[in-house]
């Protein structure tokens, strides 16, 4: 809750408090007042015919009376006046009998025409109190927000964060895209002059954290133009009719600050294909769907506002949706190469310290695959730990495990695992960096180490030398090989086989099968593709997804995949068998040191002796209790 909706909260319950002290302090008025004097005491002087003066207000209850032999006159307020009356019914006519010399003076004020506001007093304010309970209540439920349900739930301008082209790197293309609509909203004359119309959609499509945010964010910062950020669950209700209010309520706003940008992130989440048979076709997300086609290409025109949306489910938005006249324009927001990768890094190590001995061109080249988020991350994790060792620059150390850190997690050493854990682990990862070694297609072995990191008990990285986009049919066969290798060294070096490989036969068979089923590197089955891109059933697809191959194909695929898995099982082992001294001369240094880095490993690899050179010293020895040992993952 807002400091601004506090004071709020606490302005209601002030004034109900007040409200109730006010109606307690006028029936205390009502009911208790003249309760100073005893009414006994009073009554007993006109029982003893001592009054020989007094004066009564019916409305009030005021008495001034005068005792015999004084000439001091004496108020009371009487609480009951009809009690009071029926008390001194025949008080006048004994007082005269027995003072027949001197007469009682006697006399009765009607009440005024205004005394019975004082009654509807505590009437106006029990309904007034009754009010503000109601309107507070309203208000802790939201029934106080019926009238903004049809809102936009935008942020303010304050609270979005300013960006321009400058914050964003490896993205030149898409930034080139994207400045014709920045140099739209500063000169719409140089295009009206010729003709030409500025798309009035802009899809970003990529990836999560590849930046379409910033981008949407820096587009807005570059034209100074006001930005109407808002995200796709926004519009969704459980009311009728709310979504397409809001969208309704967006686009009028964004009208009214023209030129200006409206920005949809996750639009896949309004934007789905409709028809999906929940709810007919008339429930609220296709009821929102309808009108933002609507506000975007419809009999209303809408040329200084420009909508930008991002998604990374291109696949199932709804193609109405796509066409030209609302999102005219789509771009693709990748994975960044090693140049982006290297800007990407500039960009992020501009307020951050780094050694010299730090090469942000190397980290990019060994970073294939990270997307921007990933980078800032990697950058970030690397200034955490050199903060935790009180050092003001970042260095090379910090960097490689902050990059270890983002791809499997922390090192665990403070876990206990046995010595039969560790020479399973061991051999398993050595299996994997010997089989790569030993691929001409595979990347290099950047670093094997048998340290648990997340769920990993032992991790062999390897990293790419160069940025290719495709890999050929040798390429995904000999990747096979290389994650069989774990379970083959299992096999052949310890006479028995363990539970750490089942994610290594798991991603070995989903390759299998890929290349069988998508890439046609099949000769038996051809070049065909069997099955759909995605074979889970998600909301807004058809219901009535089917396999598309017949039962006697599928059983073939079945066979393609068993044979490739074999063939890469049978070459591994022959690969391993043939390099058993250099298994175990990998495994026994895993065992003594943990870890090795590339160019030890290359060095070993070569028959080189690196134990001469090697500071480390063996870790404190574990011997405790057996505690089973985490799927090996390797990378």
């Amino acid at each position: 809750m807002t400091p601004k909706k506090n004071r709020g909260v606490l302005s209601y319950f002030l004034v109900i408090l007040i409200s109730i002290f006010c109606v307690y302090f006028v029936f205390s008025k009502l009911v208790d007042m003249g309760q100073n004097t005893d009414y006994t005491n009073v009554i007993s002087h006109f029982d003893n015919y001592e009054v020989s003066y007094y004066e009564l207000d019916l409305g009030t209850g005021e008495l001034t009376y005068q005792l015999r032999g004084e000439t001091e006159k004496q108020k009371y307020t009487v609480p009951y006046v009809s009690i009071f009356l029926d008390d001194t019914d025949n008080y006048r006519v004994e007082y005269n009998k027995k003072y027949p010399s001197e007469p009682l003076v006697q006399n009765y004020i009607k009440p005024t025409d205004n005394t019975w506001l004082l009654t509807l007093i505590p009437i106006v304010m029990i309904i007034v109190i009754a009010i503000l309970m109601f309107v507070f209540m309203m208000r802790q439920s939201g029934g106080g927000k019926y009238n903004n349900f049809g809102k936009a739930n935008l942020k303010s301008q304050a609270d979005t964060r300013k960006a321009t082209f400058k914050d964003v790197a490896g993205a030149d293309e898409e930034k080139q895209e994207l400045q014709e609509i920045v140099d739209f909203m500063k000169n719409p004359k140089k295009y009206s002059e010729i003709g030409a119309k500025i798309p009035k959609g802009v899809l970003l499509l990529g990836p999560p954290g590849t930046g379409k945010t910033l981008l949407a964010r820096a587009v807005a910062g570059e034209a100074n133009v006001p930005f109407f950020p808002i995200s796709g669950s926004d519009f969704v209700e459980m009311f009728v009719g709310v979504g397409a209010s809001r969208v309704r309520d967006l686009f009028e706003q964004a009208k009214k600050h023209s030129p200006s940008i409206i920005f949809i992130d996750e639009i896949d989440a309004v934007g789905r294909h409709r028809g999906s048979g929940l709810g007919g076709n008339h429930d609220e997300r296709e009821q929102t769907l309808n009108q933002l086609l609507v506000e975007m290409d419809g009999f209303t025109g809408n040329e200084s506002v420009i909508v930008i949306a991002a998604t990374n489910r291109r696949d199932i938005l709804d193609p109405a949706l796509l066409r030209p006249g609302r999102f005219d324009r789509q771009i693709v927001v990748g994975y960044p190469d090693v140049k982006g990768r290297e800007e990407i890094l500039k960009v992020h190590a501009r307020n951050k310290p780094l050694g010299n001995d730090v090469d942000l061109k190397i980290i990019a080249q060994t970073t294939q695959g990270f997307t921007g988020a990933d980078l800032e991350n990697l950058l970030n994790e690397a200034a955490l730990l050199a903060a935790r060792e009180d050092r003001k620059a970042i260095s090379e150390k910090d960097i490689e495990e902050a990059t270890m850190k983002v791809i499997a997690g922390p090192e665990k050493k403070s876990r206990i695992v046995t010595e039969r854990d560790k020479k399973i682990t061991a051999y398993h990862e050595a299996g994997h960096a010997v089989a790569a070694y030993n691929l001409p297609t595979q990347d290099k072995v950047h670093q094997v180490t048998i340290i648990q990191r997340g769920m990993a008990a032992g991790l062999t990285v390897t990293r790419p030398d160069t940025n290719d986009m495709h890999m050929s049919r040798n390429q995904m066969r000999e990747s096979i090989v290389m994650l069989l290798g774990g379970r083959v060294a299992e096999e052949i070096f310890l006479d028995d086989i363990c539970t750490g490989a089942s994610n290594d036969i798991e991603r070995a068979t989903k390759t299998a099968r890929n290349m069988v089923t998508r890439y046609g590197f099949s000769d038996k089955l051809g070049t065909v593709a069997y099955g759909s891109d995605s074979d889970e059933v998600f909301l807004g697809k058809d219901y009535g997804h089917v396999q598309n191959y017949s039962q006697s194909i599928a059983a073939q695929i079945d066979d393609e995949v068993k044979e490739i898995i074999e063939k890469a099982y049978a070459q591994c082992k022959e690969i391993l068998t043939a390099n058993a001294n250099k298994m175990h001369l990998l495994a026994d240094y895993l065992l003594k040191y943990e870890k090795i880095d590339n160019d030890k490993f290359e060095r070993l690899m070569r028959g080189e002796n690196i134990e001469a050179d090697e500071p480390m010293e063996k870790s404190a020895p574990v011997e405790a209790e057996n505690i089973e040992t985490s799927e090996n993952t390797e990378e």
